[in-house]
């Protein structure tokens, strides 16, 4: 049952078995399966078992579960797809294009010119304004 505040997602659904999914690993803290609309073959999401809307609202271990599945899971992609790079993606909040409000990671094996495109448009960071954020973050993190 999930109490993200968005309701239910798909992704509650295939934890709770009432969905079926095409899985490619599970343990305690994880499941993968293979996205079912993928930007290129072996498109894959890793989910977390905790039921976060946002990478930030995970626990500590929820994340670390995470993060131990993720280089496992992206080894198995390219294993099954022959691919030699790929994009990690991961969105939190509509305006970042997340659609699902259900921590998420995409594996997306680039495959040609199949995969994730990339519109990638930088700034300028001054030394002022680098020193300011540096200071509020390191202070949240106290």
């Amino acid at each position: 049952m999930s109490d993200n505040p968005h309701g239910p997602t798909l992704f509650d659904k295939i934890l709770d078995g009432d969905l079926p999914c095409h899985k490619v690993y599970e343990d305690d803290q994880v499941l993968a399966f293979l996205d079912i609309f993928p930007l290129s073959p072996g498109h894959t999401l890793v989910i977390p078992k905790e039921r976060r809307a946002f990478m930030h609202e995970l626990s500590d271990d929820a994340a670390a579960g995470l993060g131990r599945a993720l280089p496992k899971v992206a080894r198995a992609v390219l294993a099954a797809t022959g691919a030699e790079s790929y994009n990690l993606l991961q969105n939190n909040g509509s305006a970042a294009h997340q659609a699902v409000f259900h921590v998420h990671v995409h594996i997306i094996p680039r495959i040609g010119e199949r995969g994730l495109g990339v519109g990638w448009k930088p700034g300028r960071l001054a030394d002022a304004a680098a020193a300011e954020l540096v200071a509020k973050m390191r202070a949240s993190l106290q």
